[in-house]
């Protein structure tokens, strides 16, 4: 094993790593995913003709926006609402909002080395393995391993951020030229939680490194990740795995979330339910009453979230109607009732599927396309039916206890 680090990546080229392993030679090429010269280093290597094979830090996910530009205008949104991915897809939005902010304010392009490693292996005819893992699948290991309060803030930070109108400053740019587009997304949070950090860059390295070693032997394989991989890629490929297949698999897993939370809103209807019955038994005002404040705050709550994302006025009064009765069935979200109504009412154009991309890099681009605007719907009443839930079953409480 050798290493061939260049000291400064911006005049001779951007770091490399190089690990034998029998008959086979990894050469590590450590890129900047928003640098243009590390797009045309990438690019002259593969047609260098001196590999067999070359490998990328993408995922199918990553590779197909890449590759095919025209996937969002195929999205189809009520399948979406259905497989309860809205809130999966509004994130992935933000965090390519991001990277869209970063090519309109200096002209960068992200992953511009990623698409050149792509086009120069098919003009090359060599063969293309994509060896990081899916998007979704780290982004809900980090949100499973890092605790309740944490997640929160977390995404409401980052969502914060990535709406944010401000101009990214230039050394977020410095921070992205070290090579990983989520590690700089959640930098300022991954600096103080540990298993953030190792969800988002320790499990990648060694997911990468078992997927390569699961490969058949090439003998020279150019492997294009971003800078900040290097280290941690190194390493794991020279230690080798006894059973690569096995460590991938157990990092492509999804742990489980705590089984109270999964219980937690049957026990919230539960308690509701018996809470109604208690002041009925009680006295048939005292009942009414709080039936009556159920449906007024969970339902005013929802309708309130509804209205901020400027949901279609039907849309705002199917909330008000629809989240006192999903509340007390957790099958069943307010949101996915009311974006389902926004959706039947304003039916998304075939413009706002090919211009979501750069609608969302805006804050009022949001509210403007109305397939960005139709999943504010969703977790905008989702969150005020969930407030209202908690809320409403406090007052009741609070009137039984105090009666």
């Amino acid at each position: 094993m050798s290493e061939l680090d260049q000291p400064d990546a911006g005049q001779t080229g951007g770091p490399r790593r190089e690990v034998v392993r029998g008959d086979q030679r990894y050469l590590l090429l450590g890129t900047a995913h928003v640098s243009r010269a590390s797009a045309d280093e990438v690019r002259a290597e593969i047609e260098s003709g001196a590999y067999d094979s070359v490998a990328i830090e993408l995922c199918d996910a990553r590779h197909a926006a890449l590759t095919r530009a025209g996937e969002l205008e195929q999205m189809d949104l009520f399948q979406v609402l259905r497989q309860g991915k809205a809130g999966m897809v509004a994130a992935n939005l933000a965090l390519g909002a991001y990277q869209q902010r970063l090519a309109d304010q200096f002209g960068i392009e992200p992953g511009a080395e990623m698409r050149a490693a792509i086009t120069a292996t098919e003009a090359a005819d060599l063969p293309l393995t994509l060896i990081d893992r899916n998007i979704g699948i780290t982004l809900k290991r980090v949100y499973r391993r890092i605790p309740w309060w944490q997640r929160v803030s977390t995404m409401g930070a980052l969502f914060a951020s990535l709406l944010s109108s401000n101009k990214i400053e230039e050394e977020d740019i410095e921070k992205l030229k070290q090579g990983d587009m989520l590690e700089a997304t959640f930098n300022e949070f991954a600096a103080e939680s540990a298993a953030m950090h190792e969800a988002l860059i320790d499990e990648r390295d060694r997911y990468m490194a078992a997927q390569l070693l699961m490969q058949p032997v090439r003998l020279n394989t150019l492997v294009v990740v971003g800078a900040g991989h290097l280290k941690g890629l190194e390493s794991y490929l020279g230690q080798g795995m006894d059973d690569p297949r096995a460590v991938a698999d157990a990092l492509d897993d999804v742990p489980p979330g705590a089984r109270w939370i999964k219980w937690l809103p049957w026990v919230i209807v539960a308690l509701v339910f018996a809470g109604f019955a208690l002041g009925f038994s009680r006295s048939t005002g005292l009942g009414q009453q709080m039936v009556i404040e159920w449906v007024v705050i969970n339902g005013a709550l929802s309708a309130l979230g509804a209205a901020i994302a400027l949901a279609h006025p039907l849309t705002i009064v199917t909330a008000f109607i629809a989240a006192p009765i999903t509340s007390l069935n957790p099958t069943i979200g307010a949101g996915m009732v009311t974006a389902a109504a926004e959706l039947w009412l304003r039916k998304p154009r075939v413009g706002d599927f090919s211009t979501l991309k750069s609608d969302v890099t805006k804050v009022s681009g949001w509210w403007k396309n109305r397939v960005s605007r139709t999943l504010l719907v969703f977790v905008l009443s989702t969150i005020g039916s969930a407030a209202g839930t908690y809320i409403a079953g406090f007052r009741i409480f609070g009137q039984l206890v105090g009666g």
